[in-house]
């Protein structure tokens, strides 16, 4: 295990790095260009288009995960899969810079291909972190991961706006690959290769396969990894729903134009940095479940409000604070399943991990889109059910024993 400060600063450059993509492509600027520009209309179909598009990279990530990460934990390939993954993220992202409008099944194919390799190469960097630090420092260590994670989403936001205001998609495609690259170098040089497991990649995969049945039941034995797994499938569902969707839901019920997305966008980053941060250090002194759960206190209060605005300056209000708690949701779920994590099974469970949560991301989007067709286009009924999600998974968290708590008892058990 290594402690080297030189490399948990690559590791959480990395997060700087690597949060361009979501920021650009994923949450402000592609759905509403695939949408608008490339399969163009009305009647919902760049809605429907864009929802089966972020279903079935899901769907892939999350099938995919355990597996890989057996592999990794088995061949001591971390490192190399990582590398593989930022690079398919990357090409995936350079394919869009050919999109002509009505080139639909191209721009879904060519999303499918980033994504699958950006949530992929997560899997990997995320079982990098009990590795780099000591117990009791996860969650800060974390935080402030997530916290440089958003200050690259602004980062990011602000060198495309102007291109993107001007039309020039070419050339936001091509900063989102220099900003990625560039800042993932340090994590390439300095992360370590990672456990050597004495097997091939190919032995590796033929043993993953064997085992998956194996591991998927001792991850039913952890009784608190399992009950956290639970209440993790359904929050997440509603976090990562609002992420893809929420470009959309600003156009479509507020009236928003892209250059105003992206300027929301660009202020729920600095909000999301402030609750990253301002939240990293209670992680490891209160323990990352009461973090979550008054997050998630915040988003229900927050989805049950935006059922009600009209306005779209409160919208703006609400959106900071919401922002506020996505940096910590997702870090403090980071830390917590972490600190239950066995050694030496990092990349397997954390694989087990994004299988949760990318699997519980096909739901949110179909459920969300299906709300909004049977109301007649009204998204706000929609925003309930994601709140129901929040609420479902916040009363499964309370079954959890968080072993980081001060006055927790149990473990990984």
């Amino acid at each position: 295990m290594s402690h080297d400060k030189r490399t948990v600063r690559a590791w959480v450059l990395y997060d700087f790095a690597n949060s361009i993509y979501p920021a650009v492509v994923t949450t402000a600027v592609f759905p509403i260009f695939y949408k608008g520009r490339i399969v163009g209309g009305e009647g919902g179909l760049g809605e429907l288009w864009w929802g089966w598009a972020v279903a079935a990279s899901a769907l892939i990530v999350a099938f995919t995960s355990p597996l890989l990460g057996a592999i990794a934990d088995r061949s001591g390939a971390r490192k190399r899969f990582l590398a593989f993954y930022v690079v398919t993220c990357l090409i995936g992202v350079a394919l869009m810079t050919t999109l002509e409008p009505g080139m639909i099944v191209a721009g879904f194919f060519f999303f499918i291909i980033a994504n699958v390799g950006f949530e992929s190469a997560n899997v990997f960097y995320n079982a990098y972190l009990p590795d780099i630090v000591p117990p009791e420092r996860i969650g800060r260590t974390s935080g402030y991961g997530y916290g440089l994670g958003y200050l690259g989403s602004a980062l990011g936001l602000l060198l495309v706006l102007p291109f993107a205001r001007a039309g020039q998609m070419e050339i936001v495609w091509l900063i989102v690959i220099a900003f990625f690259a560039i800042f993932s170098i340090p994590a390439f040089r300095s992360l370590p290769k990672g456990h050597a497991g004495g097997l091939g990649i190919g032995q590796a995969a033929a043993k993953g396969i064997a085992d998956f049945r194996r591991i998927a039941g001792e991850v039913w034995r952890y009784k608190n990894l399992r009950r956290f797994l639970f209440s993790f499938f359904f929050y997440i569902d509603g976090v990562l729903t609002i992420i893809v969707m929420a470009a959309i839901i600003a156009e479509e019920t507020f009236g928003f134009n892209q250059q105003q997305v992206i300027i929301l966008f660009l202020i729920v980053q600095f909000s999301a940095l402030a609750g990253a941060y301002a939240l990293a250090k209670p992680a490891d002194t209160i323990g990352p479940k009461k973090v979550l759960t008054g997050v998630l206190f915040l988003w229900v209060a927050a989805g049950i409000s935006a059922y009600f605005v009209e306005s779209s300056n409160v919208f703006y209000g609400l959106a900071v604070a919401a922002g506020f708690g996505l940096g910590s949701v997702q870090s403090a779920s980071r830390a917590l399943m972490a600190s239950l994590i066995p050694d030496g099974r990092e990349a397997e469970l954390f694989g087990f991990y994004a299988l949760c949560g990318r699997s519980s991301s096909v739901l949110g989007p179909l459920l969300f889109g299906g709300t909004t067709y049977l109301a007649g286009g009204n998204q706000r009924p929609g925003f309930l059910v994601l709140t129901a999600l929040f609420l479902i998974g916040l009363i499964l968290l309370q079954r959890v024993k968080d072993p980081k708590a001060p006055a927790a008892e149990g473990g990984t058990t």
